[in-house]
């Protein structure tokens, strides 16, 4: 799937969406440590393949990248749980390269998700995005995510008790 964006600058950036291959892994954790770092992204702080492999499903992993080549983003689903009846629930996992944050490019991840999602039998799409992220928690809603409620004090980083927004999106196939 090929895309075309229109940057500040004129310059038009084009790129396309692919199935991650294990090739990939080097330049998606790269990605994945800039949101870790953030301290905005996630809770996680394991950021080697083996545990990005377990808490990932199996199916529904992609990559954004230049025409060149280049990996500057990245999307797949998390487990919500490996119980039975939680199988058609996931959670959004969406990161992008610091300097391509901001351009309409994680909106064209969530949709590639979403499309990918109920294909899979997903009939649940949930998020979990801190307060001070506002670009996730538009984005989401910007997509047909809503509101469910925030979560205090789910968790810790650095020391730091973090609140989250839960937001979730039902399929439209089920």
């Amino acid at each position: 799937m090929k895309h075309n964006l229109t940057a500040t600058d004129q310059k038009i950036l084009s790129f396309s969406i692919r199935t991650m291959q294990e090739e990939d892994y080097p330049a998606v954790l790269d990605i994945y440590k800039d949101g870790v770092a953030s301290m905005e992204a996630t809770f996680e702080t394991d950021t080697s393949i083996v545990c990005w492999n377990d808490i990932h499903l199996d199916h529904s992993r992609f990559i954004l990248q230049t025409e060149e080549d280049e990996i500057i983003g990245w999307c797949a689903l998390l487990k919500v749980s490996d119980k039975p009846y939680y199988r058609g629930i996931a959670e959004t996992s969406i990161y992008l390269h610091p300097k391509y944050q901001g351009k309409g490019l994680g909106a064209i991840l969530l949709e590639k998700l979403i499309l990918d999602s109920e294909e899979k039998g997903i009939w649940t799409l949930q998020a979990q995005v801190f307060l001070e992220n506002t670009k996730s928690l538009k984005l989401h809603q910007k997509l047909g995510f809503h509101l469910v409620g925030k979560r205090e004090k789910l968790g810790v980083v650095n020391g730091v008790w973090k609140d989250v927004w839960l937001l979730e999106r039902k399929s439209h196939k089920k």
